[in-house]
């Protein structure tokens, strides 16, 4: 708390007027990024193919993983993973959403729940993420590794691969 509270100019006793406890102050500002993040989603295309959307939602969401990727980190540190995934409900119906759309327009493998496509996407956000954090990976390079790999996985044509092979 005292780091934290010196890099951001305050007083401990005035971060702590605010914030009893680090997991308390690192929820609030998971909070607030998630909702400047909601302002920046809601303006993202989602209309039209839906695998075309998709793609667009993903390039939208790795510029806001790769912002807050410190702060996320932190966040599993100190919060409950339940937690953390219930602070993302808004993003993740915007995800469903799309993909259950997908399922029913024939774009998206339908043998697969949607959970399990969120749960993957998930994944793989978070994997590049990880790789970027490693140096094994460009921030600039990884929305198209993130949609090559989600859009294979998901593509109507993996689910006749899958039953054919």
């Amino acid at each position: 708390m005292a780091q934290i509270a010196s890099e951001a100019g305050v007083g401990r006793m005035t971060l702590y007027g605010h914030f009893r406890t680090r997991p308390e102050l690192i929820e609030a500002a998971l909070i607030d990024s998630l909702d400047r993040g909601e302002a920046v989603l809601a303006d993202v295309d989602l209309g039209g193919d839906a695998r075309e959307a998709f793609s667009r939602l993903i390039a939208s969401s790795w510029l806001l993983v790769d912002e807050a990727g410190a702060l996320l980190a932190a966040a599993q540190k100190e919060l409950a993973p339940a937690r953390i995934r219930e602070l993302h409900r808004k993003a993740e119906a915007r995800v469903r959403d799309l993909l259950e759309r997908g399922q029913r327009e024939g774009a998206f493998r339908t043998d697969l729940p949607v959970s399990w496509l969120l749960a993957t996407t998930h994944v793989v956000m978070h994997g590049a993420a990880d790789e970027v954090a490693a140096g094994r990976l460009t921030p600039e390079e990884a929305p198209r590794f993130i949609d090559a790999t989600l859009q294979a996985a998901f593509a109507r044509s993996a689910l006749k691969r899958h039953r054919s092979g």
